[in-house]
């Protein structure tokens, strides 16, 4: 669960009230949250850098957080504060727009064919007059970088860059250009660089490395440049330092590059409409016009609302509850899903663009539960009697183990996991007619492929064993996997003879003069 760290000035101003420590966890709790810790940012900093980095830092009480994963609304101080109003009955669920702007036409961002080759996409939008101050500008910048660890994918699948508007001017390029060609004054920095000489600048970046291998040997980089030709940001590595952002921006441009164009745009839609609260009409964007390779349009921040009709009766069986119509959809408006009761015994849900959690009525019922309150629920015995008793498979495993381990065996647990060349060339095979499945990104040459036979492990069991006496007796029973093209997900467990079957396979080695 990723955690956030909020400090409590600010969370109890925003809320309008304080609490002790152990009602603001109460709190957490009934809305489906934990209170991890409370800290300082002396603390934070000395845990995470060192003593020596801590000196200077303040005293200031913090909150962290865990919020559920899929929660990205909650990920910043402006979405959690919002999230608990709503819940507590002291703020009305917020209304969410995007609009074109009536003057000056809309601002346009062009896609360039060679993108396609690097990363496809890309979304924007508009944030206008917008009030920033030292908190809310440093939240921003931890949003983003929390959705850049958590739905982005380390920037993988979605690179945020946020602008300041008024130093640039559109339309909006999104190219991809080889890394000579890309010249300009990175983030922070005074001096201009090209993209060949920023994979070498940042190396050793403790930030900034991990996302060079992103594009580093791609041939083309990406780059968003303006009308004038001045780069606005090499994604996913860095912005421009000239469109930076500051405490007196008042329009900000924010661009999201992507290879999930479905992850992008939560991202955008999640950016603005956490921070579209401190904008002087509250809660709308103005939309970017995004004309694609092939020259198609289409607009952002989208700002979608779905509809979801669910029946009580499904409600309230599923949680175990008895409640009425009014009371549920009072539970669902205060989980910031704005529900509407139908005649017909139902409710109808209208999704905001901040829960793309959303997709599945199994998720507004479990909103239900924790509105409801999951204490609140009434316990019951479950409605049938069931006995549970061992798999069949599982009960002969046993007494083959408890056989042959009567016979002076020892039984051997070894990794179902090896090498390629444990199921090919140490047994004299060749690894094209061997039925594994491969591990797509396996992190270590000994974890590459999952077991097809367990005598690998047995003779590594025994290699690592070879200073005991002999005879050496050695025994597994676990299972192996085949490739399956008749199954869902193209294997399935084998046993000895090579038949399909959730079953296990036996091995016994006896050692008498060594291998």
């Amino acid at each position: 669960m990723p955690t956030i760290g909020v400090k409590r000035r600010l969370l109890f101003e925003a809320l309008g009230r304080s609490y002790t420590e152990e009602e603001f966890q109460e709190v957490c709790f009934q809305f489906g949250l934990e209170l991890d810790e409370v800290t300082t940012e002396k603390e934070m900093i000395s845990k995470e850098q060192g003593e020596d980095r801590s000196l200077g830092a303040s005293e200031e009480i913090i909150y962290k957080i865990d919020v559920p994963a899929n929660r990205y609304d909650l990920l910043c101080l402006e979405g959690l504060v919002r999230g608990l109003l709503v819940f507590s009955g002291k703020l009305a669920i917020p209304t969410y727009s995007s609009i074109k702007p009536n003057a000056g036409g809309v601002e346009r961002l062009f896609i360039k064919p060679n993108t396609a080759r690097v990363r496809p996409f890309c979304v924007a939008a508009i944030l206008r007059n917008i009030r920033f101050n030292s908190d809310n500008y440093n939240s921003l910048i931890d949003l983003q970088e929390k959705l850049h660890m958590n739905l982005c994918r380390k920037r993988s699948l979605v690179a945020i860059g946020i602008h300041d508007l008024d130093t640039v001017k559109g339309p909006f390029y999104y190219d991809a250009k080889l890394p000579k060609d890309i010249k300009f004054c990175p983030l922070n920095k005074t001096q201009e660089y090209t993209a060949e000489q920023l994979m070498v600048l940042y190396a050793n970046d403790a930030h900034l490395k991990t996302y060079l291998p992103i594009i580093r040997d791609e041939e083309l980089y990406p780059v968003i440049t303006d009308s004038n030709g001045v780069v606005m940001s090499l994604p996913p590595v860095i912005n421009g330092n000239h469109s930076r952002l500051t405490l007196e921006t008042k329009n900000i441009f924010i661009e999201c590059t992507a290879t999930d164009k479905q992850k992008a745009t939560i991202v955008l839609d999640t950016i603005v409409c956490m921070f579209s609260h401190y904008c002087a009409n509250k809660y709308v964007a103005e939309k970017v016009e995004i004309i694609g390779a092939d020259s198609t349009s289409h607009y952002y921040p989208a700002l979608k609302y779905r509809q979801s009709v669910i029946k009580v009766d499904e409600i309230n069986k599923l949680i175990g509850i008895k409640e009425s119509v009014s009371t549920l959809a009072d539970s669902l408006t205060r989980m910031c899903l704005k529900a509407e009761i139908k005649e017909s015994g139902s409710v109808k849900v209208d999704i905001p663009p901040t829960r793309h959690d959303v997709i599945h009525a199994c998720d507004i019922v479990e909103d239900v539960a924790i509105a409801f309150g999951y204490n609140n629920i009434p316990k019951t015995l479950p409605p049938t009697c069931t006995i549970a008793q061992q798999f069949p498979l599982n009960k002969l495993c046993d007494k083959l183990r408890e056989a042959v381990a009567q016979a002076n065996f020892t039984e051997a647990m070894t990794f179902s996991l090896c090498s390629r060349d444990d199921i090919s060339e140490k047994l004299g095979n060749n690894l094209d007619d061997q039925p594994a499945v491969h591990v797509s990104n396996p992190k270590t040459q000994e974890f590459q492929v999952v077991r097809t036979t367990l005598i690998p492990g047995l003779l590594k069991t025994i290699q690592v064993n070879k200073n005991l006496s002999l005879p050496m007796k050695l025994f597994e029973i676990s299972d192996v996997v085949h490739t399956d093209s008749t199954t869902d997900v193209h294997y399935a467990f084998c046993r000895c003879g090579g038949e399909k079957s959730s079953s296990a396979h036996c091995s016994l080695l006896r050692q008498n003069s060594g291998f």
